[in-house]
């Protein structure tokens, strides 16, 4: 059996957090006409910097000098109340025996908060790596890179699990197989050609054993 290690996207795969990040924006912009679920298809899986310039472009205005720090404040109020994983996410988590981690592009502080309110830090303890951190943001692959190192794998043995476009992008740029998971009775409307898609994660155990039975696509001239 190959050996593998899963590393995990957080927002929108393990935690149900793209909701509550795009309602703070139209909590705290009431100007914005937007929907929360067109805005969660629009930024899915974007770095935030560029998320503000899209708001300041789709508003015609700049945003106030401290927007960045009322936004934060605004999504932990929401995290704090409302959070909650995925379905079957900690199911899967109970059963699943493969080394794992996480790589987010969010900033340590909220990755962490995430993790304790919604109860998944013990499954991952310090497997965990921020964008911020490493200064690399998806669909580049330089976190994911890093993540493979620091568990003590080479990029080919990785599989990711992502709900976004630009996650997927940077798997196959790192060298990864990916899974690109899509809400069970949700379409995605980026489903990315490079990564086979699941929408229950109480499937993934047996897609992530099936694989590592077999030998890692990319890894086909690495590992016999």
């Amino acid at each position: 059996m190959t050996r593998i290690c899963v590393i995990f996207d957080l927002d929108g795969t393990l935690v149900d957090s793209e909701r509550l990040c795009n309602q703070a924006f139209l909590d705290l912009l009431p100007q914005l006409t937007d929907t929360v679920e067109s805005l969660t298809q629009r930024y899915r899986g974007k770095k935030l910097a560029h998320i503000f310039s899209d708001l300041e472009r789709h508003l015609c205005q700049n945003l106030p000098d401290n927007f960045e720090q009322h936004y934060r404040q605004r999504v932990a109020d929401l995290f704090s109340r409302e959070l909650k994983p995925m379905p079957g996410v900690i199911e899967m988590l109970e059963i699943m025996n493969f080394p794992k981690c996480i790589a987010s592009s969010g900033p340590p502080l909220k990755i962490r908060q995430a993790l304790e309110i919604s109860g998944l830090a013990p499954y991952f303890g310090d497997n965990i790596f921020s964008s911020y951190e490493v200064g690399s943001w998806k669909p580049d692959p330089g976190l994911f890179q890093y993540a493979a190192k620091a568990m003590g794998f080479l990029p080919c043995q990785c599989v990711v699990i992502e709900d976004s476009e630009v996650g997927i992008e940077a798997a196959a740029a790192a060298g990864m197989k990916a899974f690109q998971y899509e809400r069970n009775g949700e379409t995605s409307l980026d489903q990315a050609a490079d990564a086979e898609s699941f929408d229950d994660m109480l499937k993934l155990p047996q897609l992530l054993t099936q694989l590592a039975g077999s030998t890692l696509p990319y890894c086909s001239r690495v590992i016999a």
